[in-house]
């Protein structure tokens, strides 16, 4: 199915993202900040999470924290997507419990590797 829950609050950023991924067949879903991006991991469990770390309200950091601490939501794959790009916050994302990380601007192809490696499906778009 390939359905990913983008969390980001830039809308630009938010439109640019998915407007790639669904050209690539990918089925998103968008929350603008931690807490609706929570509340949509739970409702609608999607195969994958790409997560902004800088959000409003609760971080990107908490929001991965709270969906892996959910056992409904805690097998899902986050991917942190930011520009923060130091060694600090990438280890800082890991250990909020991100499967992956990625810096922006978006390498779309490396992406959807990480994607495709994450849901372990070969033939994701």
């Amino acid at each position: 199915m390939n359905r990913i829950l983008l969390v980001e609050d830039n809308e630009m950023n938010r439109d640019a993202i998915s407007r790639l991924l669904e050209r690539r067949g990918f089925t998103l879903l968008l929350a603008a900040d931690g807490e609706e991006g929570v509340r949509l991991c739970r409702e609608t469990r999607p195969d994958l999470v790409l997560m902004d770390l800088g959000l409003p309200g609760i971080d990107g950091f908490e929001a991965t924290r709270r969906i892996k601490a959910d056992p409904v939501t805690s097998h899902i794959p986050v991917v942190a997507l930011t520009a923060r790009a130091l060694t600090s916050d990438r280890e800082a994302a890991f250990a909020a419990g991100c499967d992956d990380y990625d810096t922006k601007p978006v390498d779309l192809g490396r992406l959807v590797d990480k994607i495709r490696r994450l849901t372990g499906d070969p033939e994701a778009p």
